[in-house]
Formats: structure tokens, C-alpha cells, sequence
């Protein structure tokens, strides 16, 4: 049994930091993602800025570890291509699955590795805005 609290302090700040309900007014791109194993949702709007992202705004239904995720992704995202979000996307997924090194920017959520159930809520923020990117194209 995992010992370990569930949540840092460092974590449960991220979360806290993000918005309820942020919009974005003429949004290129919409999408909405859900994770099948622990049920978390994430609306999100994108608005782009000669290919790259300018603005991303989020609507979470999720646990602190996704909020948080989703808060590290709403700092991280602007003006980065889309191929960006691909590569992070993937260096997490290694990372939550022990095949490399967890991404510097999510150090904090380092915590999160040995509770496989809410991998899925730390990935949903970039399905989400893929998918609103692919939206916006």
C-alpha cells in the first residue's frame, strides 16, 4: 500500500491556481477530452497566433493532479507549435509509465507516478488541447 500523501502542498497550489471556467472570446479551436479510468473532463479553447498557440483556456473536472497538470499546461503552452505539445505530451506518458525522465516542468507532480489510476487525468489536459488544436487547423 502506497504510504505517501496523495497530494503535495506544491500540488494542491497548482490546482488551486487554475481558473473555474476561463473562455476565450473567437477561440480557433474546441474540444472536450475525458479520461475512461478515473472520469475526468477537460473543455478547452485555443486561439492561435501564426501556428503557434496563443491563448489557451480550460474548463477541469478533475482530480488535483489534473488540475494541476492542467494548470502546468496553461503556463507552458503559450506560444509553443503544436509539435511541442506532441513531444511533451509524450515525454509525461514515458515518464508516468517509468520509461524516462519525468519533464522538469512536471517535477512537481512527481507524486503522481506510483498512482497509475490518475495517469490519464495528468495527460487529459494536452488530449484536450490537441484536439482543439486540430480543431483550429
Amino acid at each position: 500500500m502506497n504510504r505517501e500523501p496523495p497530494y503535495t502542498l506544491d500540488i494542491l497550489r497548482l490546482a488551486a491556481s487554475l481558473p473555474v471556467d476561463s473562455r476565450l472570446e473567437a477561440a480557433d479551436g474546441v474540444a472536450e477530452a475525458r479520461s475512461p479510468t478515473c472520469g475526468s473532463t477537460i473543455r478547452t479553447e485555443v486561439r492561435m497566433a501564426d501556428g503557434r498557440i496563443g491563448a489557451v483556456a480550460q474548463k477541469v473536472t478533475a482530480c488535483a493532479y489534473g488540475q494541476a497538470s492542467a494548470a502546468l499546461l496553461q503556463g507552458w503552452a503559450p506560444g509553443r507549435l503544436k509539435a511541442e505539445a506532441i513531444v511533451m505530451r509524450a515525454a509525461v506518458k514515458a515518464w508516468l509509465d517509468g520509461r524516462g525522465a519525468v519533464p522538469e516542468e512536471y517535477a512537481v507532480l512527481s507524486p503522481v507516478q506510483a498512482r497509475t489510476g490518475r495517469h490519464g487525468a495528468v495527460l487529459l489536459p494536452f488530449d484536450a488541447l490537441l484536439k482543439a488544436m486540430e480543431g483550429a487547423a
